[in-house]
């Protein structure tokens, strides 16, 4: 009897594609083609006022020169309605919320997303039990 004999499987990664392109494909892509692919939102707000040029540099030199297997160093950042870029996967990402720096790191999934959308400016309300005055107990009680 064979025991112990196990086919090694290899793992397999889900591909992502954006609008029907890999992100390989999309980085290829000069910008006026890739945002022909956005939602109307995002088409109008690069028509408007461009891609913020500055910041997608700042992340593209930190992926090129962390070392292979590393995280790259973080790049702090107040833009929230900046729109995630093909260039910008990959990247950290410290995200201004208000009142603190949100890490963000940058996945093929966040393309074409808002990066405010990934750093909440709010604590959500975790509902649970009644607080002191809510309960017909605390009417009674003496002042």
């Amino acid at each position: 009897p064979t025991q112990g004999i196990m086919s090694e499987k290899k793992r397999v990664f889900r591909r992502f594609f954006y609008r029907g392109y890999e992100v390989e494909k999309l980085l290829d892509l000069t910008n006026e083609e890739f945002i022909a692919l956005l939602h109307s939102r995002a088409r109008r707000r690069f028509s408007r006022f461009g891609v913020k040029k500055k910041l997608v540099d700042k992340i593209k030199n930190a992926i090129k020169r962390s070392e292979p297997g590393k995280k790259p160093e973080i790049i702090k950042t107040h833009l929230r309605n900046m729109i995630v870029v093909p260039t910008m996967v990959g990247g950290l990402l410290g995200v201004y919320n208000g009142k603190g720096y949100i890490l963000v790191e940058v996945k093929p999934d966040m393309i074409g997303h808002y990066l405010g959308e990934f750093a909440l400016t709010y604590n959500p309300v975790k509902h649970g039990r009644p607080g002191a005055g809510t309960g017909p107990v605390s009417r009674f009680l003496p002042t």
